[in-house]
Order: C-alpha cells, then sequence, then structure tokens
C-alpha cells in the first residue's frame, strides 16, 4: 500500500459518495436548463426579417468531463443558436454556470495548491485525487498541479510588494516559526507578523524566510514593510528572540516592546510540577486578562 493510500485508507467511493456525485450532476445539469430557458424567454422578441426567432434551442453539446468538489461527472450543455448582431458582431450564449472548456471548478483548482502546500508531492496526486473526486478525475495531472502552484507563487509574490501604506496597524505580532526540513545546512525559518488596525481587525502583514531569527533578517523584513508605506506601530508583541528587538530598536526605535503572554506562561509553566500545571495556567489566564494592571499584579501573586 502507498502512503497515499494509507493516509485516504479507502481506494473506491462509498455509496454515500456516489449519491452525492450523482445528485450533484443533476443539480447542475437543471441549472443549465433553467439558464439556457432564462436567456431564451428574455430574448424572445428579437426577430428577422421573415418573423423567425433569433434565439432558440440546439439542443446539447458534446459530453464533457468535469471535476467539481463533490467529484468528476460527465455533463452535455444545452447549446443556444444565437443569430443576433450586434454593431457588426455575431452573439452567443456563453453559460455562466458551465463556461467553454471549463474541466475544473474554482474551488477544486484552488485546493490542489493547498493539498501540494500540505506535503503532497505532485506524483502523488494521481493516486490521490481519484480517491478524492473520482477515477476520470479531468485536468489533474502533475504538470497541471506544477502549473497551478506556479499561479499561487506569482500571488504571493505580488502580495509580497503590495503597498501598505493606505493602513495603520496599532499593534504587530510577531514569531519565527521554525520547520523540521533542512536547507543548506540550515533549518528553514518563516518569520512572521500579524497587525491589528484601530478597529481590531488583525490583518497578516508580512511573511518571509528567514535566516533563524537573526537581528539581520528581522531588520530586512521591518525596512521593507517601512519601504513599502507602513507606519511605525505603537507596540511591537513577540518572544523572548533577541534578534527580533534588536531590529526594532534599530528601524522602529519609537515602538513600544512586549513580551508575549503566550510564551511567558508557558515558560512560567515549565518551570512548575506537571501536577500544579493546570491550576497556575487558569490563575495565569485571569491575571493575563486582567481589566488593568494592579489586577493583573494581584491575581499574578495568587498563583
Amino acid at each position: 500500500m502507498t502512503k497515499v493510500e494509507e493516509k485516504l485508507v479507502a481506494k473506491e467511493a462509498s455509496p454515500l459518495d456516489e449519491i452525492a456525485r450523482r445528485g450533484a450532476q443533476r443539480m447542475i445539469e437543471a441549472a443549465m436548463e433553467v439558464e439556457v430557458e432564462q436567456y431564451v424567454t428574455h430574448l424572445r422578441g428579437h426577430r428577422d426579417e421573415r418573423g423567425h426567432a433569433q434565439v432558440v434551442r440546439n439542443g446539447h453539446g458534446q459530453e464533457r468531463t468535469v471535476t467539481v468538489g463533490s467529484g468528476t461527472m460527465q455533463l452535455r450543455a444545452p447549446r443556444v443558436n444565437d443569430k443576433r448582431m450586434v454593431d457588426g458582431e455575431r452573439q452567443r450564449f456563453v453559460s455562466r454556470i458551465l463556461p467553454p472548456y471549463l474541466r475544473r471548478s474554482k474551488n477544486v483548482s484552488e485546493l490542489l495548491p493547498l493539498l501540494y502546500l500540505r506535503g503532497l508531492s505532485t506524483g502523488d496526486f494521481r493516486e490521490a485525487l481519484p480517491v478524492l473526486l473520482g477515477e476520470e478525475a479531468a485536468g489533474l495531472s502533475p504538470s497541471s498541479i506544477t502549473r497551478l502552484v506556479s499561479v499561487w507563487q506569482d500571488e504571493y509574490e505580488a502580495w509580497k510588494k503590495r503597498s501598505l501604506a493606505d493602513r495603520d496597524y496599532v499593534y504587530v505580532w510577531v514569531d519565527g516559526v521554525h520547520f523540521g526540513v533542512r536547507l543548506e545546512d540550515e533549518r528553514l525559518c518563516a518569520l512572521v507578523m500579524i497587525g491589528a488596525r484601530p478597529d481590531g481587525t488583525k490583518e497578516i502583514i508580512a511573511l518571509e524566510d528567514g535566516y533563524r531569527e537573526s537581528k539581520e533578517s528581522w531588520e530586512e523584513l521591518l525596512r521593507d514593510v517601512s519601504k513599502r508605506g507602513m507606519r511605525v506601530p505603537e507596540v511591537a508583541i513577540g518572544d523572548g528572540a533577541l534578534g527580533f528587538w534588536a531590529a526594532v530598536r534599530d528601524v522602529w526605535p519609537a515602538t513600544r516592546e512586549q513580551r508575549c503572554w503566550v510564551h511567558k506562561i508557558a515558560n512560567a509553566l515549565d518551570k512548575l510540577p506537571k501536577s500544579m500545571q493546570p491550576k497556575a495556567k487558569s490563575k495565569l489566564h485571569e491575571a493575563m486578562n486582567a481589566p488593568t494592571r494592579a489586577a493583573c499584579d494581584e491575581r499574578a501573586h495568587g498563583v
């Protein structure tokens, strides 16, 4: 049994999956019929010089294999013969439900890069996708996965260069996320920055590769977001990694520093016997959520 088969367990679709697939197919077919009927009815007043309707039903197109979230199915889209001419251009009916040449839904296309990022290699898709979407899953070869991932990478590059001049961030939270993968004898580290806007909305500001959590890596990230128009935040919140705080003092000297409560609590609990940790954790959370500093100090002393 392959790794993919071990993860997905079953190789054949269950009766429930088959019922869902058939039900989805009937609903799509019915929706396409309604779409065409509305189009023809709306334009039935258009007649040629002999009084014949210029927009009429014209049977169905060839059967097409289409993959959607509930599986892969065979569909025949209804056709329309539209003879109208507008500004010298022949008009034609284009289905919004099943556009020409569509082979998979948008949701499926978005699923593929997600599976790739979760660790599924392009070679594994041949085994995984038939289990998820049926044996005849359309347009889902390793090369198509590679193209989709390339599109995602282009979108990420554009996101990294977007302007930040149109918004304020009052607080920012930062952390370095370490992975087990080694590249060039060093562990990969993702530098993450999340910001809170004045209305409380939280947004991811930056997500960059870093050399461990060095001052140089954090400095490069802070200078980049500043160059793209981000204004200096009031408070920066992070763990005890010294590289970030050294970078903040150089790039944002006016920003106040605050240690992350989650890391502080975890460090404190690590010093206690396991039997005492649940009660201490509850007391520390009470201190963290205290309405004032005095109340926080009082609750912290009770731990």
